[in-house]
């Protein structure tokens, strides 16, 4: 991403200070440390199981092609979503060595969740996207519009994760974490303004990382409650 963004970024008051484009990071470090990892990858997933395998590749083009598809559209946002939600899929069949339906409706949770916040952070880059004619959704449909956007994509996660519980018969720990989500992206949405984008870090970076924390602690526990009784 850094790599394919490198050019941009160096013209963007915002990331001209990332490691590529302020001459910290070499791109022929860069290119070999994404190649290096790509192998690694491959070759855990072939390590794994059979159908890790199959779909190593079709994870790996998703994450490699997702940095360029805001040159062409504003599905952008929902191809990073997909490469997040890939982790829990991964995991899942990395352990189970198949695909089953609860773990889908998990990557659509994470896909929704990470679209929305994602197009939270690009308003940030409104002037700058829209002069380099990328197509984020911002910069496509306007701030006010696109978070309105986000605040849906969240509601759609909390469904999931409300349908994800009850498909995996979950008790009331598991809602309450999902009930504390809910609450934090509420506030997280309450940050940001169209006319004001001054805490779309503390949305972005903050907020975000307790709504994954106490996802987990909330879920780990129920899981854990529920094997010994």
């Amino acid at each position: 991403n850094r790599m394919a963004d490198a050019s941009s970024d160096a013209r963007n008051p915002r990331t001209r200070t990332r490691a590529i484009p302020a001459g910290l990071l070499s791109p022929s470090f860069t290119w070999a440390f994404v190649a290096a990892s790509s192998a690694v990858f491959v070759l855990a997933a072939w390590r794994l199981n059979p159908l890790c395998f199959k779909l190593a590749p079709l994870a790996l083009a998703t994450i490699l092609l997702y940095s360029y598809t805001k040159r062409f559209t504003t599905f952008s946002h929902l191809i990073l979503g997909i490469c997040l939600g890939i982790a829990p899929a991964a995991a899942w069949i990395g352990v189970r060595g198949r695909l089953d339906w609860p773990i889908l409706v998990l990557t659509g949770a994470v896909t929704m969740w990470t679209a929305g916040f994602d197009i939270i952070y690009a308003c940030q880059d409104f002037d700058f996207d829209r002069a380099e004619r990328l197509y984020s959704l911002p910069s496509r449909i306007g701030i006010g519009p696109a978070l309105w956007l986000a605040r849906l994509l969240h509601g759609v996660m909390i469904a999931l994760l409300v349908w994800l519980a009850v498909l995996l018969e979950l008790g009331p720990l598991s809602l309450a974490g999902v009930a504390l989500a809910a609450g934090l992206l509420t506030y997280e949405h309450s940050l940001v303004k169209a006319h004001d984008l001054s805490r779309v870090n503390a949305a972005f970076f903050t907020v975000n990382g307790f709504v994954s924390v106490l996802f987990f602690v909330f879920w780990a526990a129920d899981v854990l409650y529920a094997s010994r009784h």
